[in-house]
């Protein structure tokens, strides 16, 4: 009897050991998040946020919150193609080598990675209508964090038609993907491409399928149960290129709400909510934790941050206490310490902020609104382009060790 167990023993330890060797992709076992090598993998990172996808708040906007409405108020300052030309230059200088190495050096072990669709069309966004702009920027990051070994979540932020119905979605003020037969063709078309594209490359963590779908101003008993007939709709797509990557699955209303999901319908999903100012307590996370125990599925926080060192810290330890992985939003910001990095604002900087408050309704508007010293203008987003460059950023200490990572400084 005794040799009997002895081999059975014997088999299910190989087994499992083979079963580790076969594994080139990240992938799930129960709740958990498993690297090839089949130990547990617990996400720990950050958000990439505002570089493929600009944000107001990130420019110190207010009114001027979505990255139309941005282009749209330089392009007003100096003229369409001077626009083109920074945003060239944005997206070379935002992100580089030189921060994913920076992330990694922290004890980082993966990015969230926010775009816009249109990045994968022959629509006009960030000075290109290119549809393979999306593929030459997301090979350079890959090409970087494959050299770190820090993994890439792909999340697409800004949809067609628009998922959530506020400026995150760069849409107009509604939620039309869930009504529209051709936004919803285009969002499944797109990410096939992106899973056709890479398909097989193990860095590549998953696809974080829609960002925050549905905002709490709409009719939730009209979308909700909307959404993951979506899901499946675009997981379909993605499974017929791509049977290797993790699909995460955000809940509705901001990526709050799990109640429109059902049992999974794919063996490699991530279920995933955000949280903001809330309390840093096992309580906000308890109905998410409840939901892994039901159906035996992982569950990760995508976004979290935008808070004091104390939070942050207090959020993070929540988190890894309870065993969800997270990655806290965002990386870098201009002259705020709620972020991974800062960067000092342009001594001209309040001349162009001043003009996106104006409201300009028509081109009468447009006209007087003009700055007269057109110089700070120029200076003040030549001093953005400089400025954010990773040379020039400065570590905020308490939020770095906040996330219980390595500080590490950028200047000597």
């Amino acid at each position: 009897m005794k040799r009997k167990l002895a081999f059975f023993l014997f088999l299910i330890y190989h087994a499992v050991q083979l079963q580790a060797q076969t594994h080139r992709f990240i992938y799930t076992r129960g709740k958990e998040i498993v690297l090839p090598n089949g130990k547990p993998f617990l996400i720990q990172g950050t958000n990439l946020g505002n570089w493929l996808v600009p944000e107001g708040y990130m420019f110190k906007f207010t009114s001027v919150n979505s990255a139309r409405l941005i282009n749209r108020n330089i392009s007003e300052l100096i003229g369409p193609e001077q626009a083109r030309v920074f945003w060239k230059q944005f997206l070379q200088n935002y992100i580089t080598e030189a921060d994913i190495h920076y992330l990694k050096s922290l004890g980082m072990n993966s990015i969230r990675v926010p775009f816009n669709y249109r990045l994968f069309t022959n629509e006009t966004y960030l000075g290109e209508n290119n549809d393979q702009h999306g593929f030459e920027l997301f090979d350079k990051l890959i090409s970087w964090c494959k050299k770190e070994n820090l993994y890439v979540l792909l999340d697409m932020h800004c949809a067609p038609g628009g998922q959530t119905g506020d400026n995150i979605d760069d849409g107009y003020g509604y939620p039309f993907l869930f009504d529209n037969e051709a936004d919803q063709e285009l969002t499944a078309s797109i990410w096939k491409r992106i899973a056709d594209r890479y398909k097989n490359e193990p860095i590549i963590l998953g696809y974080d399928l829609l960002n925050e779908p549905i905002a709490t101003y709409f009719d939730a008993s009209h979308f909700n149960p909307k959404l993951e007939p979506l899901y499946k709709r675009i997981a379909a797509a993605i499974r017929e290129v791509d049977k290797n990557h993790l699909l995460f699955l955000g809940g509705a209303q901001w990526d709050s709400n799990f109640k429109p999901f059902g049992p999974p319908f794919d063996d490699k999903l991530v279920y995933t909510f955000h949280k903001y100012w809330t309390a840093p307590t096992q309580k906000v996370v308890e109905d998410y934790m409840a939901f892994r125990d039901k159906y035996n599925v992982p569950i990760y926080c995508g976004e979290t941050g935008e808070n004091t060192d104390q939070w942050v810290d207090s959020f993070r330890t929540t988190l890894e206490k309870a065993n969800i992985g997270w990655h806290f939003w965002p990386y870098k910001k201009i002259d705020n310490t709620r972020g991974i990095v800062q960067f000092p604002k342009p001594a001209t900087y309040d001349t162009l902020i001043n003009y996106t408050e104006i409201n300009k309704n028509n081109f009468e508007d447009i006209r007087k609104a003009r700055p007269k010293d057109m110089q700070a203008i120029t200076k003040a987003l030549d001093g953005f382009l400089q400025n954010c460059k990773f040379e020039n950023c400065i570590p905020n200490e308490g939020y770095i060790r906040a996330l219980g990572l390595s500080f590490k400084k950028i200047k000597e």
